[in-house]
Parts: C-alpha cells; sequence; structure tokens
C-alpha cells in the first residue's frame, strides 16, 4: 500500500468513548518505550507524526490515525510503565481491554517486544489478553540493529518460550533505524486490508 495521507483522527482518553469506525483497525501494542511510535511512523512513512519520546509512557491515549481513508492504525497506550500510580495503570489497562473486546472492526494486533531482553510479566499478559479476546498477535522484536545477526534466532526463540505463543505465530526482527522488517509488516497489513474489503462484500 503507497502512503498518500496520514490523520491523527481520534484521541480516546480514559473516559471517552471509542469510535465507531468501518473501516478495518490494525493495533498496536507494547511496553512504555518498546518503539511503538518509531514503528508507525516508519509504515506511515512520517518522521515524527506518531510522538516519539525519550520519556516512557507517553501515549496515555488511545490514538488512531486514518491511513489513506481505507484503515486505521491504532496506538495503545505503553503498558508496564513505573513512574504512573496504580489507579492509572489499571485505569490504562481497563481501556485496552474495552477496546479490544468492543471495537467490531479490529483484524490484527501487533504486539511489539524489545528483542534485546526477554519479555516481561507485562507482555505475557498483554500476549494472553490478546489471545483471549481471538487475535493472535503478530509479535515484533523491535531494536533489532542493536543485537548481532548471529544472535537474533536465540533472542527470538527465547521471545517465543516466554510469551508460549501459539504455534506459528510470526515473530519479525524490526530496526527503526535501518527499517528492517518493514516490508514484512506491510505484507501482514495488505493481506489484513484485502481480507476486510472481501468481508464487506
Amino acid at each position: 500500500m503507497k502512503i498518500k495521507s496520514v490523520n491523527l483522527e481520534t484521541v480516546c482518553g480514559i473516559t471517552s468513548k471509542l469510535p465507531e469506525n468501518d473501516m478495518v483497525e490494525i493495533a498496536f501494542a507494547g511496553r512504555s518505550n518498546v518503539g511503538k511510535s518509531s514503528l508507525i511512523n516508519a509504515l506511515m512513512n512520517r518522521k515524527s507524526y506518531a510522538r516519539t519520546s525519550q520519556q516512557p509512557g507517553k501515549t496515555q491515549t488511545i490514538n488512531f490515525y486514518n491511513i489513506n481513508e481505507q484503515l486505521y492504525f491504532v496506538d495503545l497506550p505503553g503498558y508496564g510503565y513505573a513512574k504512573v500510580s496504580t489507579e492509572t495503570v489499571k485505569k490504562w489497562g481497563k481501556m485496552i481491554d474495552r477496546y479490544l473486546e468492543g471495537s467490531k472492526v479490529l483484524r490484527l494486533v501487533f504486539l511489539l517486544v524489545d528483542i534485546r531482553h526477554k519479555p516481561n510479566q507485562n507482555d505475557v499478559q498483554m500476549y494472553q489478553w490478546c489471545v483471549e479476546y481471538g487475535f493472535n498477535p503478530v509479535v515484533i522484536a523491535t531494536k533489532s540493529d542493536k543485537v548481532k545477526r548471529s544472535q537474533l534466532q536465540k533472542q527470538i526463540r527465547q521471545i517465543k518460550e516466554a510469551l508460549q505463543v501459539v504455534p506459528g505465530t510470526p515473530v519479525i526482527p524490526f530496526s527503526a533505524m535501518n527499517k528492517s522488517g518493514k516490508e514484512e509488516i506491510w505484507e501482514y497489513i495488505d493481506m489484513v486490508y484485502e481480507g476486510f474489503e472481501q468481508e464487506k462484500e
């Protein structure tokens, strides 16, 4: 898909009503500072449309990006951020939960984990949540330029084992620096978009 237009259309806070969209939604989940905004910017061919920050916990809303008037990228709040109150963390959790349960047009969840580290309890919980709601997340292992090529497969194995992924689940190494993995991620998006369009016929 060629990116012609990008528009941050809806921003939902903790108490906001979620939009009832009729175009397919692709959601991006991951813990704070895992590189969600950097991935979304790379996919949209924009340098800094989705706000990137050195400060974790920046995305505290659900952001809906309208791509080409064809589909939505949905940026979910980063979870597992230690410097906010437990109360806020619970509210974010409920907000993500409400979205996963309530969206009628969500067809694909990308779960981002840092390739350098073993997924933590929050990552495992997020993965299980998605599976419970009937989504088999495609896992994106970010910051792949930070590990040696020879270590990639070992790190991917570690991610699969820690998350106990459904057999056949893809784990795609991605680097925001050199954009490796971007084409492969777009293949999944295109496939889901085409499938959704056929559903509507």
